[in-house]
């Protein structure tokens, strides 16, 4: 069993870089329907990496916390069913 759940980041606004505050998460690209596979990505011991899919560099921010980004607003949360 996992032990935490790894955030989604979406990248709608179609920024450059978003900082995070996790190492490993998983980017959706824009969100759906025009979303790409849903991928994970752990920063490494560099701290930063490029989405094969979206391209959007992702670096780690180590003044956020959890789910927080810079630019804010990127967490991916997905819709509750009716």
């Amino acid at each position: 069993m996992a032990e935490h759940v790894i955030p989604h980041f979406h990248n709608d606004s179609g920024v450059a870089l978003i900082e995070i505050g996790v190492q490993e998460f998983m980017c959706v690209g824009a969100k759906p329907p025009f979303d790409h596979p849903h991928i994970f990505i752990d920063l490494g011991a560099s701290g930063e990496r490029v989405c094969p899919y979206c391209s959007t560099l992702y670096r780690h921010n180590p003044r956020l916390h959890g789910t927080e980004s810079n630019p804010p607003g990127h967490l991916f949360v997905e819709p509750l069913a009716a």
